[in-house]
């Protein structure tokens, strides 16, 4: 048998320390970003996705066409997004990807934003801490590489005659 006196073990002996919680403005700011996510994902969802592959902006949101293509006939680095974001919208993943694969990342960070947004406005804890066990460049270089390439998908869609989902 052990003896009264022995010692506790240091996990018994040490002070817990509370996790840091963000003022009331962080929580606001965090509901904010999560509500704009959210109305990003609920347009998208509200729009008709324009079978061509681009324009649905200009179809669904009467916004002006995409001057770069109607000028060069080659589509911009931002061309499909909102085709994109409406398949997305539907669950339509494959049709997201082939139209737009930047589209479909930055659909995908924005269903993670209103998720992430949520529960630090209820929690009160931030998620930077979260952000620290990823170095930036493990997910904004890879970002960027993707933005390029998908830029390139799409240009290629188009010069071959592919582009859009039917």
């Amino acid at each position: 048998m052990a003896s009264v006196d022995a010692p506790l073990p240091i996990i018994y002996t040490t002070r817990r320390t509370t996790a840091a919680q963000l003022p009331i403005a962080g929580r606001l700011l965090a509901l904010a970003a999560a509500l704009a996510s959210l109305a990003v994902l609920l347009v998208a969802a509200y729009v008709k996705p324009n079978p061509a592959g681009v324009g649905t902006h200009a179809s669904s949101l009467h916004m002006q066409p995409c001057q770069f293509l109607q000028t060069t006939h080659l589509p911009c680095p931002g061309c499909g997004m909102t085709t994109s974001f409406a398949w997305f919208a539907r669950g339509n993943v494959v049709a997201s990807l082939y139209v737009q694969p930047m589209g479909t990342a930055l659909a995908t960070i924005s269903a993670a934003t209103v998720w992430a947004g949520l529960y630090v406005a209820i929690t009160g804890r931030p998620v930077y801490r979260l952000f620290r066990l990823l170095p930036g460049r493990y997910y904004l270089v890879p970002l960027l590489a993707l933005g390029v390439l998908a830029w390139g998908w799409k240009i290629m869609l188009r010069l071959n005659s592919w582009d859009g989902w039917r």
